[in-house]
């Protein structure tokens, strides 16, 4: 079999699992023309001139089989003060979705449950053009126009590929958690290349940054590893919020399934949870010091919980190796509670440690360290080289000193993780770390058995 029959096979069997099939389609139709039913009905009850429109991946035929989500958008004129919009907006979802609850994003929204499908019911502005958005969601109508216009059968077949293999390779989705694909880019380099293996075999050949522009716009610049011109909004980058790991992680595994075309790379088998004796035998295979500090987790929605335990990870990190513990690696993971887990290559450091001061011929600032150190405990002031220096006590010689000390609200820590930090926290070194298993198993599965 060549290399191109394996493909089609593969992707001829992936289709068979991921096509949804006539009743699938007729069932989601129905439940989708009665959601906008209802909500133009409610518009009409309040007197306001709106509108309610279907969006998303069900509107434009490229759903996944089993997907259970309905888009409904509801567009309010666009001379409506916020407040009011928000106001009308919950009323049209609650009237529509009575047993639903209200979400925020940008603004308030209804999400619920409609015939067995998971329901967003969102109000929006009526503008012109996305180039005029008052909210970030008033330009997705545009969105569905553009590609309803030009999506056919075979292409909305390619894009639920293309979806299905981000999925496969966990860089799908443009949440902040993941800052993967999002359906809508996914469906626009389905398009730009052609076809789904076309996407594939591009992908593979990508040389960061890459740059694509759909409709020509060809004046905003920016510095993402990739760039797609948003052919609504030529001010915008759709791929703005795709990691450097991702395209990465997607060029290998586009190179994988080109090589050796097989239906696992769509449909991977989730990794076995490891228990805590596994991950004691890590720790002890590896002679490092992994170190976790375990808090419970910030009350807050998950795009703002992701960067803010990114950015915290990397202010205690960084701090980690400024003071010599030479971190290898580190995540962070959340459920019920947060942690921030580094491995480290050292486990102590010496009771002192070197501090240079500023070249003895600068004489008022070489002057004032000496005198600050002369009568001091530390061993020096004495010169190596143009400058003073001293061997002063170490504040913590551990990396559990340091993260149990006050030096750690020092660091550059997210507000909502500083506060729940103030309230208490754990910190658990060496094998102690095997107390994370029954909470996370998975992720310190894919950590210690790292993969692209």
């Amino acid at each position: 079999m060549t290399d191109d029959d394996a493909f089609r096979t593969v992707t001829r069997a992936v289709r068979e699992e991921i096509d949804p099939d006539p009743e699938e389609r007729e069932r989601l139709a129905a439940a989708a023309d009665e959601l906008v039913e209802r909500s133009e009905a409610a518009v009409a009850d309040i007197g306001v001139d709106a509108d309610a429109l279907l969006v998303g991946s069900t509107a434009r035929g490229t759903w996944i089989s089993g997907d259970r989500d309905i888009d409904v958008f509801v567009r309010f004129p666009a001379d409506l003060d916020r407040e009011t919009l928000e106001e009308y907006g919950l009323r049209v979802g609650n009237e529509v979705l009575p047993d639903g609850h209200e979400e925020y994003a940008e603004h308030p929204y209804v999400t619920g449950e409609f015939r067995g499908f998971d329901v967003d019911l969102v109000p929006c502005f009526d503008v012109e053009s996305a180039t005029e958005i008052q909210s970030a969601v008033d330009r997705t109508p545009f969105h569905t126009e553009y590609l309803r216009e030009r999506l056919d059968d075979d292409s909305t077949a390619d894009v639920r590929l293309a979806k299905q293999f981000l999925k496969g390779v966990d860089a799908y989705g443009s949440d902040l958690r993941t800052r993967g694909f999002s359906g809508y880019l996914t469906e626009l380099l389905v398009l730009e290349y052609g076809g789904f293996r076309e996407f594939v075999e591009a992908a593979a050949d990508w040389h960061p940054p890459v740059r694509l522009d759909p409709e020509d716009h060809g004046t905003a610049t920016f510095g993402d590893p990739l760039v797609v011109i948003d052919p609504t909004d030529p001010e915008r980058n759709v791929a703005a919020v795709l990691s450097q790991d991702n395209v990465a992680r997607v060029q290998h595994y586009a190179r994988e399934l080109l090589a050796d075309p097989r239906t696992d790379l769509f449909f991977p088998d989730p990794p076995e949870s490891l228990s805590a004796d596994a991950v004691r035998e890590h720790v002890e295979r590896r002679g490092t010091t992994p170190v976790a500090v375990r808090f419970d987790a910030p009350d807050v929605v998950e795009d703002q919980l992701y960067p803010q335990l990114r950015k915290s990870l990397a202010g205690v990190t960084d701090e980690l190796d400024r003071r010599g513990f030479d971190v290898l690696r580190s995540a962070a993971f959340a459920a019920d509670d947060a942690v921030l887990f580094a491995e480290l290559a050292v486990a102590e450091r010496p009771s002192v440690e070197r501090h240079e001061g500023p070249p003895v011929h600068v004489r008022d600032h070489a002057a004032g360290f000496y005198d600050k150190y002369a009568e001091g405990a530390a061993y020096g002031p004495f010169v190596d080289g143009d400058r003073y220096v001293v061997e002063r006590e170490r504040n913590h010689r551990t990396a559990a000193a340091f993260l149990r000390s006050d030096a750690l609200f020092d660091v550059a820590l997210g507000a909502a993780v500083e506060d729940e930090l103030s309230a208490g926290y754990d910190v658990l070194v060496g094998d102690e770390v095997a107390e994370l298993a029954d909470a996370y198993g998975r992720e310190l599965a894919r950590y210690f058995s790292p993969s692209p």
